[in-house]
Parts: structure tokens; sequence; C-alpha cells
């Protein structure tokens, strides 16, 4: 059994499925939640508040910033995205692991400001996967799509500082992926209470 909470942090390009795949691993596995980012961007028609996003001002989010709200935060496609550290704290509460899906920019901001996390990666088949996937959404007009492909070069030249690599051809099997990354660390030494371990077997 894990002594603390573990946080696993997951970035991928817009489109590859990060966010598809932590919402289904939540519901998948048991004790972990999906942290909810804030944002400044609208919402999408299918979104709701406090479910996808926590939907807020620039001038809140940016207040929150200098409070030291955030444990990470960044400019994505125009808009400002964060993590609160209230978010992790209430989840950490109830006894659960977090699962966070966040870009790039704000991953290397936690692996950089020393705070231990598992850092996974997920990969599109291929580019032109990611295109098709994009264009699916139809949400987003040409000059969006072309702005998103554009940074998804970008967070795939990071995709070798992460602990893991999936590669997400297929939900299932990438979701199944996700899952063993999650019970491997869960099981690692230095995420198990040995103290209590010892107790419970009568060892010295």
């Amino acid at each position: 059994m894990s002594s603390k909470g573990l946080l696993f942090i997951v970035s991928a390009p817009s489109g590859a499925g990060k966010t598809t795949l932590c919402k289904e691993l939540a519901g998948y596995l048991p004790d972990i939640s999906h942290a909810i980012s804030h944002t400044t961007r609208s919402p999408r028609p299918t979104e709701k508040e406090g479910e996808h996003y926590y939907f807020v001002s620039e001038a809140e989010f940016k207040k929150l910033a200098g409070e030291g709200g955030f444990v990470e935060y960044a400019t994505v496609h125009g808009h400002l995205y964060g993590t609160s550290k209230k978010e992790l704290d209430r989840i950490f509460g109830h006894g659960k692991d977090v699962i966070l899906d966040i870009d790039t920019q704000g991953a290397m901001q936690i692996r950089q400001s020393g705070i231990q996390g598992v850092f996974i990666f997920i990969l599109p088949p291929s580019m032109e996967e990611l295109e098709r996937r994009l264009r699916g959404r139809d949400s987003d007009d040409e000059a969006e799509i072309a702005r998103r492909l554009k940074r998804a070069v970008e967070e795939l030249d990071s995709f070798d500082r992460y602990d893991y690599i999936i590669i997400n051809d297929n939900l299932g099997k990438a979701l199944e992926a996700l899952r063993s990354v999650i019970l491997a660390e869960r099981c690692r030494l230095a995420n198990v209470d040995a103290a209590a371990t010892r107790k419970k077997f009568g060892l010295a």
C-alpha cells in the first residue's frame, strides 16, 4: 500500500487523446482521480464547469497565480491553463492518487520544482492521424487547427524528457498501458509504506 498519494503527469499534443485516457482511467482504476485544471478559455458546447475545467477570467487566473495558488501554469494556444494546489490537496486528502493531464510547459515546471511525480507522454500514431483527430472535433477553425499542429511539433520534441511513452493508436490498448504504468509505480518499493508492512508481518 502506498504511504502517500502519487502524482502522475500526462502530456501529449492536442488531439493525441490524453484527456480521454485520463478520464477513462479514473473510472477504470480505483483510488485515482483526474485533477481538474483552471483555464481562461471559453467552454466548448459539451464542456461543463467543474467537470472538464474550472473556467475563470484572466484577471481571476492572474490573481490566483500571483498568490502562489498554482503548482504549474502556462499559456497554451493563447489561453492560460493551470493546476491549483487546492485541487491536488483535495484529491490527496481523500487518500487517492492524482492523474494530471497538462502540456509540456507545465510538466517541466513540475519536474524542475522538485515535486515528485511520474511523467508519461502520449504519442499519436502519426502526424496525419493527429490532424485527422483535430479536424474531427469540428469545433476549431482552420487557423486554430494550424496553431495546434504547429504547437504539436514543439511538444513532440519533448517526449524524451518523460519516464514512460505510450502510443495511442487504439484507446483500449493505450488505456491498458497507462493502467499498467500506474499499477507498477504503486508497487515500487519507494512508494510502499515499509514501516506499516513490517508491522503487519511482525518484523523487527
